[in-house]
């Protein structure tokens, strides 16, 4: 198992066992309505909550031939959680690149963020956007 499915699996361990002491203190409801809450977390955190993520090497291609955006993401990551949602069907547009899964994607973040490997970042072919708001990206 990889890094990138760990706060998944944290928040579906942690839905589990804080919901069975729950349940075996007595408090069925509110042992299942724990359950539910961490159980959500983790399939909204789940890198399967993205589009599909490619290479960025193939990103970096595949913008070369139309143009669309590039956004880096990691799973558990709030600020990419809610680009994500924001983004709804609009998120098919633009390429994604789990910089967790790909070193190299990796690369490119830390070369226009200081550095760091903030993400989001979104790669246009004339500009770099680190974390930048859902109505930038929905501007690109």
């Amino acid at each position: 198992m990889t890094r990138r499915w760990h706060s998944t699996v944290g928040y579906a361990v942690a839905g589990l066992v804080v919901g069975g002491l729950l349940v075996a203190s007595g408090s069925t409801l509110a042992g299942v309505l724990v359950l539910v809450v961490f159980l959500g977390a983790a399939v909204v955190f789940s890198p399967r909550a993205f589009p599909e993520s490619i290479t960025d090497e193939s990103a970096r291609d595949a913008q070369s031939r139309d143009g669309r955006p590039i956004i880096y993401w990691r799973p558990g990551c709030p600020f990419c959680l809610r680009l994500r949602t924001s983004l709804a069907r609009e998120a098919r547009r633009y390429h994604w690149v789990d910089i967790w899964s790909d070193p190299d994607g990796a690369a490119s973040v830390r070369s226009v963020a200081d550095g760091n490997e903030t993400v989001p970042t979104v790669v246009t072919p004339d500009r770099s956007y680190v974390n930048p708001s859902p109505r930038t990206v929905k501007s690109l």
